[in-house]
C-alpha cells in the first residue's frame, strides 16, 4: 500500500477502508509514514470528510493504538461522562457524587485545562492533599470500596490521537467534526467504560459556537458510541455565559461543594441534576424520571455531599474542605469590583473572553506545563437577561501578585455587551440526542 493512492482516494471524495486507515494510522505513529503526507491526510479529510463507519473505524484504530483500560472486574456497568468544554464548567465535581450517591460507581479519568476552558484535575488538586495520579490498581480499589474515583489520564492512552492532534493544530485542521469526534471518543473507548453521556457545547465560551455544530459533533459521537455497541446519550448545552457563579479553580470547588449542600445556581443545577439522570438510566440502575427523585433527595438529605467527603478522604484531601471550604481553600483576599459604565440589560457575554481574563490572571495555561494558581478567579453577579446599573458591580475579580489585573478586568468589561432592551435567557439544554 502507498500513502499517496491513500491520500489521492480521499482527496477525490472517496471512502476509505479500514486497512487504508489503519495503514496511515499506525504508519504515522510508528515514523514510517512522514508528516507531510498524514497532514496530506488530514486536509483531504477537511474538505471531504469521513462517513459514519470511517468515523467509528479511525476511532477504534486510535483507542487501539496504546492501553485499553479493563473495568470489568469493577462488577459493575460503568458509565463515563464527557464535556466538550466550557467556562465555568465544573459539572463533575457535582455530577459524580450525585450519581456516585445512588450507588452507580463514577471511575472517571479527566483532562487538565488548555486555553480558555478549565480541567477538572486543576480544579480538584486545589484541596490541600488531593492527590489526582493514581495507579490503575488503586483507581480500581477506591471505586470498590468508595464508589468514587477522579484521576488524571496517566496510562498511555490513545497515542495515535495525541500525534495526530499535535499535527492537526499546526495544520489549520483542528476544526473538523470527524476528526473532533474521533480524537474525543478515541480516549473515551480507551478508558473502559460501557457507556457514555457527551455535555456538548455550543456558544462563545465553547469550541464549537454555535448550536448547529455542536449538534453535528454529538450525531457524530452517538454514532460512533452506537457503532461499537456503547449506549451513548449527548445533551447540547449552552455555553454563552459562564456555568454557575465562579470561574478559576478554589472558587469551583467551593461552588460545588455549596451546590451539594443544596445552595446552588439554579440553571447550573439544572445541567448537572440532567447528566446525573441520564448516568443513572443508562446504568440499568433506574428510569430518569426515578433518578431525578432519588437524587434530589440525596442532595436534600446530604448523601451527595458525603459522597464528595469520600472522593476527598479516598485521595488524600482534607476532608474539612467538605463542612468549611472557604478556610480550606486558597483562595485569594485580593479583591477587585469591575463596574458597569452604562445602564441596561445584558444583552451578550463574550463568555471566551471571560475565561482568557481568567487565563490572565494566572488560573489557566496558555500552553503545557505552565503553572496555575488555584487562588485566583472570577465572580460572575450578571448574566444575560440581568438589569444592570451604570457603576453596578458585574463581576469581581479575585487576584494574586502575579495577576495582570488591569488586562484581566478590560477583558471583562468588553466582554459584556449592554442594551437598552432585555434579553430572553436562552435555555440550557438545547437538545438531546440518542
Amino acid at each position: 500500500m502507498i500513502p499517496y493512492e491513500v491520500i489521492k482516494k480521499k482527496r477525490d471524495g472517496k471512502k476509505l477502508n479500514k486497512e487504508e486507515i489503519e495503514f496511515m494510522v499506525m504508519g504515522y505513529v510508528n515514523g514510517e509514514i512522514p508528516d507531510y503526507q498524514m497532514a496530506a491526510l488530514l486536509m483531504a479529510i477537511f474538505f471531504q470528510h469521513l462517513d459514519d463507519e470511517e468515523r467509528a473505524t479511525l476511532t477504534e484504530i486510535m483507542a487501539k493504538s496504546g492501553d485499553m483500560i479493563d473495568l470489568s472486574d469493577i462488577g459493575h456497568k460503568i458509565v463515563d461522562k464527557h464535556s466538550s468544554g466550557g467556562v465555568g464548567d465544573k459539572t463533575t465535581l457535582v455530577v459524580a457524587p450525585m450519581v456516585a450517591s445512588l450507588g452507580v460507581p463514577i471511575a472517571k479519568m479527566s483532562g487538565r485545562a488548555l486555553g480558555h476552558t478549565g480541567g477538572t484535575i486543576d480544579k480538584l488538586e486545589s484541596i490541600p492533599g488531593f492527590e489526582t495520579s493514581l495507579s490503575l490498581e488503586k483507581f480500581k480499589e477506591n471505586v470498590r470500596r468508595y464508589g468514587i474515583a477522579i484521576a488524571g489520564q496517566t496510562a498511555n492512552l490513545a497515542p495515535a490521537d495525541k500525534k495526530i492532534y499535535a499535527l492537526r493544530d499546526t495544520t489549520a485542521t483542528v476544526d473538523e467534526i470527524s476528526l473532533i469526534s474521533a480524537s474525543i471518543m478515541s480516549k473515551k473507548l480507551a478508558g473502559g467504560a460501557d457507556a457514555f453521556v457527551l455535555d456538548v457545547k455550543a456558544g462563545s465560551g465553547a469550541f464549537m459556537k454555535t448550536v448547529e455544530d455542536a449538534t453535528e459533533l454529538a450525531k457524530a459521537m452517538v454514532s460512533i458510541g452506537k457503532a461499537h455497541k456503547k449506549d451513548t446519550v449527548a445533551l447540547v448545552t449552552n455555553m454563552e455565559e459562564p456555568l454557575g457563579k465562579f470561574v478559576g479553580n478554589s472558587l469551583e470547588v467551593l461552588e460545588a461543594i455549596e451546590t451539594l449542600k443544596g445552595n446552588y445556581d439554579e440553571k447550573f443545577f439544572e445541567l448537572c441534576l440532567e447528566l446525573s439522570s441520564y448516568m443513572v438510566e443508562l446504568s440499568g440502575k433506574m428510569d430518569r424520571e426515578k433518578a431525578k427523585e432519588e437524587l434530589l433527595k440525596n442532595i436534600e438529605n446530604g448523601r451527595a455531599l458525603e459522597k464528595f467527603r469520600d472522593l476527598v478522604k479516598a485521595q488524600g484531601g482534607d476532608e474539612r474542605v467538605v463542612d468549611d471550604p472557604e478556610s480550606i481553600l486558597p483562595i485569594s483576599e485580593k479583591t477587585f469590583d469591575v463596574k458597569s459604565t452604562k445602564s441596561g440589560f445584558v444583552k451578550n457575554i463574550d463568555t471566551e473572553e471571560i475565561g482568557v481574563a481568567s487565563i490572565l490572571l494566572g488560573a489557566g495555561r496558555i500552553k503545557k506545563g505552565d503553572k496555575i494558581d488555584h487562588s485566583v478567579g472570577i465572580k460572575i453577579l450578571k448574566k444575560i437577561g440581568d438589569k444592570v446599573e451604570k457603576g453596578e458591580t458585574i463581576a469581581v475579580i479575585y487576584y494574586s501578585e502575579r495577576s495582570n489585573l488591569d488586562d484581566a478586568a478590560k477583558k471583562i468589561l468588553n466582554a459584556y455587551e449592554i442594551g437598552s432592551e432585555q434579553t430572553e435567557k436562552l435555555p440550557m439544554i438545547y437538545e438531546v440526542i440518542r
